[in-house]
């Protein structure tokens, strides 16, 4: 089980999504492949926070990735992602959100929302680290009983995520905020996780 990527965005609803602040665990990636993948997982991250209405939760499965965002809306208009494997269990990802969010309302002013580069949040990091195992989430679980109740959308792709017609390639294609490095790295990683026929 495992954490790639955190992250915290100001969520204003019909419209993008600003990274606030993040943090990225790619020590299982080679040298060479985590700028591409650094930059998909902030992408992927923007992509679903965007997507997701005020005052939900949902999954989303890409590839063998899996992005869980919680939108809390608000008059914050906040939203936190992370990016974990396939095996990460969901209640302690909604958990962590949940604390994450929490912790950045009470502790960095919505007044500084408008310039990101000078948010101190250094608590991500240690966020990131701490619920690499998610049994380090029990105590938040215990407190965040809501979630039991609260409805979990489970979107087996992204496409289920984007708008009618509208294809991921599509919008890699089109993004300026991935370079052609990242680019060629996703549609390389889709081609090798494709399955073959042999006749």
């Amino acid at each position: 089980m495992k954490i790639f990527a955190l992250s915290v965005f100001e969520a204003v609803p019909s419209g993008s999504a600003t990274l606030l602040t993040s943090a990225t665990n790619l020590s299982s990636f080679s040298f060479y492949q985590k700028g591409s993948v650094g930059e998909f997982m902030t992408f992927f991250s923007k992509t679903v926070a965007e997507r997701t209405p005020q005052g939900q939760r949902q999954t989303v499965q890409e590839n063998n990735y899996t992005a869980h965002v919680y939108n809390r809306g608000g008059a914050e208009r906040l939203a936190a992602v992370i990016i974990t494997d396939d095996e990460y269990p969901v209640r302690p990802a909604f958990s962590l959100l949940t604390k994450v969010l929490d912790d950045f309302t009470a502790k960095v002013p919505q007044s500084s929302y408008s310039n990101p580069s000078g948010i101190d949040f250094g608590e991500i990091n240690a966020y990131l680290e701490k619920y690499q195992d998610p049994g380090q989430a029990d105590a938040i679980m215990r407190v965040q009983q809501e979630l039991d109740e609260t409805k979990i959308v489970l979107h087996k792709t992204i496409e289920s995520v984007l708008e009618r017609g509208e294809k991921l390639d599509n919008l890699v294609e089109r993004s300026n905020a991935l370079s052609m490095q990242s680019k060629m790295f996703y549609k390389t990683a889709k081609k090798q996780n494709s399955c073959c026929v042999i006749m």
